[in-house]
């Protein structure tokens, strides 16, 4: 409960502070220094004022209670549930809008109407000497006074509640509800923010002298003319200060929308600096983005490297286990490259074609050494044996728990055995069935194990391993990407030659 009482103490503090510039020292400089009363009409207007003001306090409070409800469900209980730490973190969110209503109702019904009411009673029985004119006057003053008290809390009580909603979100990760999502309608964007407080702020001191000239006129005969030339002057001046909220905040939005784009392509993947024009405290927030963009990429490139030192020393310690398939990776992981970019695929998918094919072994780990290395011929359930490799590497590489972008390797180390045609392993697909880097590295793999010496065979030909590929074209590899290797390997022969 102990932040729940500092908050509640220093919603009563903003409440006293709001209270003082706004009623007492606004609302009751201006209504007796502006006029003149005799000792016992001033006593039975502070009587009018203090009964009003005890009623509006009671009617705040009242209102103010149901707003915390909320919160109170939420700290007096010992587990409470998602809904609850949501509803009591979005009442959070809008107190500072619950604060202006809960002032502006009160101030109209608690305040202005029933002093309003005691007032005209009094001058009516002639314990007040003054027209029935200045009660309308009194209610607009009162009007402003209380616009004026609503806007002091509001910005006050933005203060008050960022501890709160951060106390809130610590208890719903303490329960295993993660952070909170805060529905859109509860939010006050900057622009409102800065229209309402610069039009009270421009317009509020002339609407409060203006009010008080006008009283001050009452027996003068002017006043039909003084009030067209006070509205003319009003409306002027709310034109002015509505015009320079907008100026104001179109300066300041357009730096923010800068960050919120910047902020999207982070989330997108996208690490792009932004253009930095500004000499004010906006230059040193986005020059501080721009810094971190840049750590960022530094530390994405050191990572990307480290990575890929890790897949080459994994593909090298796994052909080092079998002297006749040295760099057996290595080529594999480079054919397939080839292939892929004679095929033109996205540089993002020729890098996981590279890391998968450096990987595409690694299941052999899991056969054992007398099937593995043995240098003659194998039996058909040695054979078997080997052919679990693609299901033991997918296994392995499974329980290393990859991210989520390094995923489409394992399609690769799974399938590169498979057959168009259908005849191959581990599951027998067909065809376009069979996912694209397994299609592609079975062509690699394919011709490095026919180029390569064994201890049972020389390696053959270059020529004739490509010729083999090209009778199989369509029926144990995918024609497309085969006739892309032909060709590309056949120039190559030829550029040499």
């Amino acid at each position: 409960m102990q932040p729940l009482k500092h908050f509640e103490r220093q919603v009563l503090t903003n409440y006293l502070i709001g209270s003082f510039v706004a009623v007492f020292g606004v609302g009751s400089l201006f209504i007796f220094e502006t006029l003149t009363f005799s000792p016992q009409e001033r006593i039975l207007l502070l009587g009018i004022m203090a009964g009003s003001v005890t009623l509006m306090f009671s009617l705040e409070y009242t209102i103010y209670r149901r707003h915390v409800r909320s919160l109170y469900i939420v700290f007096q209980s010992k587990q409470p549930t998602a809904d609850e730490l949501t509803i009591a973190f979005q009442t959070t969110h809008r107190f500072p809008v619950l604060t202006m209503q809960r002032i502006l109702g009160p101030h109209f019904l608690g305040l202005s109407l029933p002093s309003s009411t005691l007032t005209a009673f009094a001058i009516y029985r002639g314990w007040l000497d003054m027209p029935y004119y200045l009660i309308g006057l009194a209610c607009f003053g009162a009007i402003l006074v209380a616009i004026l008290h609503a806007l002091i809390e509001f910005f006050l009580t933005y203060r008050v509640t960022e501890p709160m909603l951060l106390e809130l979100t610590k208890r719903s990760q303490a329960a295993g509800y993660g952070d909170i999502v805060l529905k859109k309608q509860h939010m006050v964007s900057l622009r409102q923010k800065m229209l309402i407080s610069t039009l009270v702020i421009g317009v509020f001191p002339i609407l409060l002298f203006v009010l008080a000239s006008a009283v001050q006129l009452t027996e003068n005969e002017s006043l039909q003319s003084y009030w067209s030339w006070a509205t003319l002057i009003l409306i002027v001046i709310l034109c002015l200060a509505t015009f320079c909220s907008l100026l104001l905040y179109e300066n300041i939005k357009k730096p923010i929308l800068a960050l919120q784009e910047g902020v999207a392509q982070i989330e997108s993947g996208q690490l792009n600096t932004i253009s930095n024009p500004y000499s004010d405290e906006f230059a040193h927030l986005i020059g501080g983005f721009n810094l971190m963009v840049e750590g960022i990429e530094g530390r994405d490139l050191e990572n990307e490297r480290l990575l890929n030192s890790l897949f080459t020393l994994f593909a090298a310690t796994l052909d080092a286990r079998d002297p006749y398939t040295a760099g057996h990776s290595l080529r594999v992981a480079e054919y397939s490259v080839e292939i892929a970019r004679a095929a033109d695929l996205p540089d993002e998918q020729i890098e996981l074609l590279r890391k998968s094919a450096l990987l595409h072994d690694i299941g052999k780990i899991g056969i054992r050494d007398a099937v593995l290395l043995k240098e003659g011929r194998l039996t058909e359930e040695e054979f078997d044996e080997i052919k679990r490799h693609p299901v033991i590497g997918v296994h392995i590489l499974s329980q290393v728990d990859l991210p989520e972008t390094l995923q489409p390797i394992l399609p690769g180390v799974k399938y590169h055995h498979e057959r168009y045609d259908g005849k191959g392993y581990p599951e027998g697909l067909t065809g376009d069935a069979i996912p694209l880097f397994g299609r592609i590295m079975a062509i690699a793999d394919a011709y490095d194990a026919m180029t390569s010496d064994r201890p049972y065979r020389k390696g053959m030909p270059a020529e004739r391993a490509l010729s083999i590929l090209e009778e199989g074209s369509g029926t144990q590899w995918d024609a497309t990407f085969t006739k892309l290797f032909l060709d590309l390997k056949r120039r190559n022969l030829t550029t040499a030659s």
